[in-house]
């Protein structure tokens, strides 16, 4: 029910700064029933700059979904947020919090600046690897993704 038809992989980009978080959403979506392609930009900048193409990501592919942590060096998530869905070109890519706020603050603030859901992660491993399993779930087989948009 994605935007992608066939056996293409859905494209994921996860911005996150805490190894052990990338590895266990890693073997999260790898486990999963959906074949997906997972890049990772470790910071802000990092996952603006793959968003649009630039430099070293010049040819990254444009993500299907983005999982984005809040609390990140160099440019924090409210930031990359607000780029996003300020850029008629990546305004359409649904954008999930997944961060370790439970902050009333963050969860308003991210609405506010129109992120698709809002995810505590749990503390707990097999929690959150039910929990990025059913963001694949929901976000994967549930959700119709929107196209990339034409030039």
């Amino acid at each position: 029910m994605s935007a992608r038809t066939g056996s293409q992989p859905i494209e994921v980009l996860l911005v996150e700064d805490n190894p052990g978080d990338v590895r266990l959403t890693r073997e999260a979506l790898k486990e999963g029933k959906v074949h997906n392609n997972l890049s990772v930009a470790p910071d802000g900048v990092e996952a603006l700059a793959f968003l649009r193409r630039q430099g070293r990501y010049a040819d990254a592919p444009r993500p299907d979904l983005i999982l984005l942590d809040l609390n990140l060096p160099k440019k924090d998530g409210r930031e990359v947020l607000e780029e996003i869905k300020a850029d008629p070109a990546l305004r359409t890519i649904p954008v999930v919090i997944l961060t370790t706020s439970e902050a009333e603050r963050d969860i308003a603030r991210a609405y506010d600046l129109h992120a698709n859901c809002y995810i505590t992660k749990p503390v707990d491993l097999d929690q959150f690897i039910t929990v990025v399993k059913s963001i694949e779930d929901f976000w994967f087989t549930i959700v119709k993704l929107p196209p990339e948009p034409r030039p």
